[in-house]
């Protein structure tokens, strides 16, 4: 039967839609409450939702019972220091499974290609429901960092650059496409994000701002690229050689 996919990200595997005023809102990212879980780069976690409403950020898969990154439990301490954060997770109207506010230290581009990885958004997810996407709200104004996203992680020419001023909204197929945000600081980059189960009610959102498939690329200074470049051999110089079997 397979799983419902929604055609905005059928493309590109991400939709950039209307930024939001971010502006305007408080700055509850500042007041609620951190934990020391790891992601790809220097970085704390606060959540917002979680598998069962406790102050973690675990995979919903690794409690008892386990289950889907769906139906998240709200974490009650944060959700009433955080409304207005958690106003927007829910405008969707839609299932929401993991929902967390990230703090990125500074990073180089390098450290971004390194940190490429995909989510194991839908394990447990039942057959024939919706596929599980990730919302990223860009809450503070990172003008000179970008979300990287690629189909194959080491095929630079597979690579979008997505900007992330203060308000930029993306959906993104994180289980089909790498991810990683270049964020050079230099102070620490929040967002939120949130697993959101596909949907018509996301479609409908998706589609009222305006989704953009494609976006411009910033350029990455030749200074940067080159030392990706450099990191990039040097792990596949120190790769483990496969062992080749030899037909009796």
């Amino acid at each position: 039967m397979g799983y419902y996919k929604m055609p905005a990200l059928e493309e590109t595997g991400y939709a950039v839609v209307d930024s939001y005023d971010q502006a305007s809102d408080p700055q509850e990212w500042l007041d609620i409450e951190y934990v020391d879980w790891k992601s790809s780069g220097d970085t704390r976690f606060s959540p917002l939702a979680s598998a069962y409403g406790d102050m973690e950020c675990d995979g919903f898969w690794n409690h008892t019972p386990p289950k889907t990154d769906k139906d998240g439990v709200w974490v009650e301490k944060n959700v009433g220091l955080a409304p207005k954060l958690t106003s927007r997770a829910k405008e969707p109207n839609v299932n929401i499974g993991r929902c967390r506010v990230i703090e990125l230290q500074p990073n180089s581009y390098a450290d971004a290609i390194h940190n490429l990885h995909i989510d194991d958004n839908n394990r447990l997810n039942p057959d024939g429901t919706g596929w599980i996407v990730r919302a990223f709200f860009n809450l503070t104004d990172d003008q000179d960092s970008v979300m990287i996203l690629r189909e194959k992680k080491d095929d630079p020419s597979t690579e979008h650059r997505v900007p992330l001023p203060a308000g930029a909204q993306l959906v993104i197929d994180t289980q089909r496409l790498y991810h990683a945000a270049w964020h050079p600081g230099p102070d620490p980059r929040y967002c939120l994000i949130t697993s959101y189960e596909s949907g018509p009610n996301l479609e409908e959102w998706i589609a009222k701002r305006h989704p953009i498939a494609r976006v411009d690329s910033p350029e990455v200074p030749a200074a940067e690229l080159a030392e990706a470049d450099r990191r990039a051999a040097k792990r596949a110089a120190n790769a483990p050689v496969p062992e080749v079997m030899s037909e009796a």
